[in-house]
């Protein structure tokens, strides 16, 4: 614990919805929630305007759909929000080189390391200045929290929401903490919980009057004396710069289960080469495989097998996944494949005979990988069966990547999948977005970040002046000026350059100027 409030922890505030009703102006105070748009998928984000209507993350977006039947339900753009959260983390590494991110819009910053003054009077002038920076940077809002635990820190962001700043003062922590409930503290979830209650422990002041031996007899001694501590207020884990990952995995849920037993196995192969490539993209290799099979009656198998050394080649991870699953009754139906590799290392140490094994199969019962198809995109299905219905792609990634249910999932053009929030190009009326799609018919919202409200077209899906494009960035190249946005007070955002300085109205981009997010 330190004798000043200087590790700072800043929360976006429901950031995926945020940047949506920032890129589309006919969203913005509407309600928008983004996630899984399939009859399994899952909500990543709400904004506040569906929160009212009780949507929240982590809820079925069915269950969503039914309490907020006019919210816009879109897909996730991952590539627009890691824009958008690198403009943020562009700002907090100027605050100090200790910056921690938990994902693409959380992180902890120690100011101290930053040279910030060792005072609570210094640490909250930060604090509003970033608040500040961020609004100027991105058009969006975060909420900070300020304390002397990384710990008391994140609960002062979550006080702070949305779009605030709270500061805890050192020495009213255990005052502070007193009569939240056990669930506030990291590591306490729902089967921890449980456990507390039955022995009559409900807030953490009754954790911290029931003393670290009886905790330690409830719930073991490393997990008691942890929590007794943190339940004093007391956290002394450093912000940490460089987080390692664990495991890389990626995971789909489908809307309708699968019963066939190639199917089962087509689409395990594709989740295997997903998950080398995103390890490959991370510079890492791994040495064990592990299988997720969620079954039809919600019941979760793991399964793994650890390689002879660390390797990142799409075959003998295919084959390790391949054996796994043979190991797994699937007869009662599927809902989730999910397919990881965790013993993470920077370099390889190829299985030889995993790799003979593999060039003596080549040609039997192989089922071709990703790069096989469509010039390298990946294809919706494995071994040419038959594409998902909307399959809900997820991934629980080791690198800051999507929440559970939320995965991005490209349209492709031979495909002519249009997905609900996804950018499109029309020869004739530029740039949109997808508004929804069904009966062999799309509809597109025409709009730009920086204009108006646009208008709504309806095309058939093969429409041959239609096709999926890039987000646009979220300010008009014609017009980078900051000043145009702080002059009319549009909520559009405008992510600026890496030159420009909240601090320095010279470094703003010129009108005309590219003023891309970076």
């Amino acid at each position: 614990m330190r004798s000043a409030p200087t590790i700072l922890h800043l929360d976006m505030d429901a950031f995926f919805a945020a940047v949506e009703q920032a890129a589309k102006p006919s969203l913005r105070g509407k309600p928008v929630v983004v996630g899984g748009i399939g009859p399994r998928g899952v909500v990543a984000t709400a904004s506040y305007e569906a929160r009212v209507f009780g949507v929240h993350s982590a809820m079925a977006t069915g269950q969503a759909r039914r309490l907020c039947p006019n919210a816009a339900y879109l897909a996730p753009r991952f590539t627009l929000y890691r824009q958008v959260s690198d403009a943020v983390m562009e700002l907090l590494h100027g605050l100090s080189p200790l910056v921690e991110p938990l994902s693409l819009d959380e992180a902890f910053v120690d100011l101290e390391a930053g040279g910030v003054a060792a005072s609570a009077d210094a640490a909250r002038a930060v604090g509003e200045r970033l608040r500040r920076d961020i609004r100027a940077v991105t058009g969006l809002t975060g909420s900070v929290g300020l304390a002397g635990s990384k710990m008391l820190a994140k609960i002062a962001s979550e006080q702070a929401k949305p779009d605030g700043l709270v500061l805890i003062a050192p020495g009213t922590e255990r005052e502070l903490l007193a009569p939240m409930t056990v669930r506030t503290l990291p590591g306490v979830g729902p089967a921890t919980a449980e456990h507390l209650r039955r022995a009559g422990i409900h807030s953490v002041g009754e954790m911290a009057e029931a003393g670290e031996d009886e905790l330690v007899r409830l719930l073991g001694k490393a997990h008691g004396s942890s929590l007794h501590a943190m339940a004093l207020g007391l956290d002394d884990r450093p912000v940490v710069a460089e987080r390692d990952a664990k495991s890389v995995s990626v995971e789909d849920t489908f809307d309708i289960d699968l019963h066939d037993r190639a199917r089962v196995r087509g689409e395990v192969a594709r989740l295997a080469d997903r998950c080398v490539r995103r390890l490959r993209s991370a510079g890492r290799s791994g040495r064990t495989v592990v299988l997720k099979v969620r079954r039809y009656d919600f019941s979760t198998l793991t399964r793994s097998e650890t390689l002879r050394g660390p390797t990142d080649d799409p075959a003998v991870i295919r084959e390790a996944a391949a054996r796994l699953i043979e190991t797994v009754d699937t007869t009662g139906g599927v809902r989730l494949l999910g397919v990881g590799v965790s013993g993470l290392a920077d370099f390889t140490q190829e299985d030889l005979f995993a790799q003979a094994a593999t060039a003596e199969t080549a040609h039997v019962g192989e089922v071709p990988g990703p790069e096989a198809e469509a010039g390298g995109a990946e294809p919706e299905t494995a071994g040419g069966g038959p594409p998902p219905a909307t399959g809900t792609p997820t991934h629980a990634e080791g690198y800051g990547g999507a929440p559970p249910g939320a995965e991005e999932a490209a349209p492709e053009p031979g495909h002519r999948r249009w997905v609900p929030g996804h950018d499109v190009r029309h020869a004739e009326f530029g740039p949109g977005w997808v508004q929804g799609s069904g009966v062999g018919k799309v509809t597109v919202r025409f709009e730009q970040p920086w204009s108006a409200p646009g208008r709504v077209r309806t095309f058939p899906v093969d429409d041959p002046g239609l096709e999926p494009s890039e987000p646009l960035p979220l300010v008009s190249p014609e017009n980078g000026d900051a000043h145009a946005y702080a002059d009319d007070q549009s909520p559009s955002p405008a992510i600026r350059p890496k030159s420009w300085s909240p601090s320095s109205p010279s470094s703003w981009p010129l009108p005309g100027a590219d003023a891309s997010s970076p």
